[in-house]
């Protein structure tokens, strides 16, 4: 059961009176779950200590499941808190017991949060990875939720290598389709439309469209303190006030300042120091010294329980502190700060901040007639902007260089989909060679004619479900294994019957650890090898039999081996020359096949995916032909 946003309440009430009195831990497990699985989105500190209840129980009742749950739940937390490791550690242990056991729709969810992660690390290319993973899971199980969750992702990727344009086309792309869905939105949608709206906001600031940011941070704003978000608050409230600073609306500022000095449940320390300091900026130009002075003290000592080596920041604050007492007429405090400004910044090699700090310098070393002090701050001033402006440059270098690094990955990635898919319809029109359509057809004909409507209407029903399934198939790029089980049954029991009469046998064996409900593969891969069994092994033998065996060959990949005991690769290859038809077919058939193994298989670290293998002679007679084909596993449903 899942709380919506809109009435939480009693439901939270009596999911709490109803924990208090239960004793059974199966139940217990239950209502912890629900309640834990609330609060995680809106108070991490009431969702603890039900997680470290449910963890205890879970201790000596194992329950996958609730240890699911739980693992999903914690991590989201310790990244709320910025504890990206640990949220990291538990993310992976959920994907774990997702990918061997878990809905297609849970995968996609865990591998969308972990993404999340992943940007927060910095780990941009183990983001992007993730969210390939869900996009070729959702192919084959559309969900418009979760593909607007990708979206918001793919949104802070761009905005991290700074594709403005791309990205925010992406969050109003995800939140056309958050706003389109059909069912109402749950705590953790709106939880994805906060992120949308903070990567709006981010980006109109970026572009200097003050008043857009401003409405988007509390858009923000506003949903976090309807439905109780708070862990990341104090941030969304310094956004504000720094945009309402920004349009000179110094009044609304201190307010949204003052809410993110006040905020408890972001644990942000950073957000906190910051509100400090830009408050005491509006207190300054307020012509307030007393209380804009104690406001940075109390900026500079929160900075500095948060670390010891802030030094951009105490350079900053320090800064602040010396105009204010330059206004003040205090020379001696104003250089007494103006020295430690200069110190921490040259300390943090922040050349923007220097550059500014010495230019404020030479101000103020002219004004107390210091003309030589003014001249070398300026030099300093000029020297600090120009190894700035030189590190942006190679920062922008670095960026463009990501930018077209991405790019080429994307697009690379899209003319690999694109050549997979038109390979795909190229293995349908060569699937199987027109001598078997038209010696099927001929068959049944002849059953027609001689009167055995009973065995004509059975082989006709059986190849017109091959037929159907061969074109329902080529619209798709992944079926269950039990399908292609099936198609390769009909296609062999079609050439047992109606070609070979009694000189075909064949086998399927299908391994116990291969659950074919669930695992998939790659549509129109097996049945051109055994098409080429059945035409250049076997055709010319009187007792010919083929055995396809499909057995796991690790977590990502099948095994699929087609053996015959036909006439050899030596003798084929006399024979292929002799029938120029019969090498065309092959080469249609396998070939394209191969190919798009070569693509489907591209991040693999093999570079060979199909095998062929003499069984060689016993007794002056070839024992046949073994072909190996690895082909990607993938999870099809649960």
């Amino acid at each position: 059961m899942t709380i919506t946003p809109a009435n939480p309440s009693n439901e939270l009430k009596r999911l709490e009176h109803q924990l208090k009195g239960q004793t059974d831990d199966l139940q217990k497990l239950i209502v912890l779950d629900q309640l834990a699985s609330h609060y995680t989105f809106t108070d991490y500190r009431k969702a603890q200590p039900y997680l470290a209840a449910l963890y205890k129980i879970l201790q000596h009742t194992p329950n996958l499941d609730f240890e699911l749950n739980y693992h999903l739940n914690t991590g989201f937390i310790e990244n709320q808190v910025y504890n990206y490791d640990l949220s990291r550690n538990h993310f992976l242990k959920a994907i774990e017991i997702l990918e061997d056991r878990g809905a297609i729709t849970q995968q996609v969810e865990a591998y969308i949060d972990y993404a999340g992660i992943c940007i927060n690390r910095r780990e941009m290319e183990e983001a992007a990875s993730f969210l390939d993973k869900a996009h070729i899971l959702l192919k084959d199980f559309p969900d418009d939720c979760l593909q607007a969750r990708i979206t918001c992702r793919e949104g802070f990727l761009n905005l991290h290598y700074g594709n403005y344009a791309d990205a925010i086309e992406q969050f109003h792309l995800a939140e056309k389709m958050m706003d389109a869905k059909e069912s109402p939105n749950s705590i953790k949608d709106y939880y994805f439309k906060t992120l949308i709206y903070s990567g709006l906001g981010f980006i109109y600031e970026k572009n200097n469209d003050i008043e857009k940011s401003v409405r988007a941070y509390l858009n923000v704003v506003n949903w976090c303190e309807t439905l109780g978000m708070r862990t990341r608050l104090s941030w969304h409230y310094l956004n504000v006030g720094n945009g309402y600073m920004a349009m000179n609306d110094h009044e609304s500022a201190e307010q949204y300042f003052q809410k993110a000095i006040e905020s408890r449940d972001d644990i942000s320390q950073y957000s906190r120091a910051a509100a400090y300091a830009n408050l005491g900026s509006c207190y300054f130009i307020r012509e307030e010294p007393e209380e804009a002075l104690r406001l940075f003290r109390k900026a500079k000592s929160v900075y500095r329980k948060t670390s010891e080596e802030d030094y951009s920041n105490f350079a900053e604050i320090d800064h602040r502190m010396a105009k204010l007492f330059v206004q003040q007429g205090k020379e001696r405090k104003a250089k007494k700060y103006f020295n430690s400004a200069y110190v921490f910044a040259t300390k943090a090699e922040d050349y923007k901040t220097l550059a500014g700090i010495c230019k404020d310098m030479a101000a103020f070393a002219a004004q107390l007639d210091d003309f030589e002090g003014a001249y070398e701050y300026l030099l300093i001033h000029g020297s600090s902007n120009e190894i700035y402006q030189r590190a942006m440059n190679g920062a922008l270098v670095t960026e463009m260089e990501v930018k077209y690094q991405a790019e080429k990955r994307r697009r690379e990635a899209e003319m690999l989909r694109l050549q997979a898919a038109g390979l795909q319809l190229k293995a349908l029109r060569a699937q199987m060679n027109p001598h078997f359509i038209y010696n099927a057809l001929n068959a049944i004909q002849d059953y027609i004619t001689s009167k055995d409507i009973t065995s004509a209407t059975k082989y006709l029903a059986i190849f017109a479900r091959l037929m159907r399934q061969s074109l329902e198939y080529s619209d798709m790029e992944n079926i269950p294994l039990e399908n292609e089980v099936e198609f390769l049954e009909n296609y062999l029991f079609i050439n047992q019957k109606l070609r070979f009469e009694t000189r075909l046998s064949y086998d399927i064996i299908v391994d116990e650890e291969l659950e074919e409900d669930i695992m998939g593969v790659p549509t129109m891969i097996v049945q051109p090898y055994v098409e080429n069994a059945l035409e250049h092994g076997l055709r010319s033998i009187k007792k010919g039999k083929v055995t396809v065996h499909f057995k796991l060959k690790d977590e990502d990949t099948i095994i699929c081996i087609v053996e015959d005991n036909g006439i050899g690769l030596e003798e084929a290859q006399k024979m292929k020359e002799k029938d120029p038809a019969s090498v065309n077919h092959r080469s249609k058939g396998t070939s394209i096949t191969e190919e798009r193994l070569d693509i489907l298989n591209k991040n693999r670290e093999e570079d060979v995916f199909v095998k062929t293998i003499n069984l060689g002679k016993k007794g002056g007679k070839s024992k046949g032909t073994r072909v190996e084909i690895l082909i990607p596993l993938v999870i099809i449903q649960k």
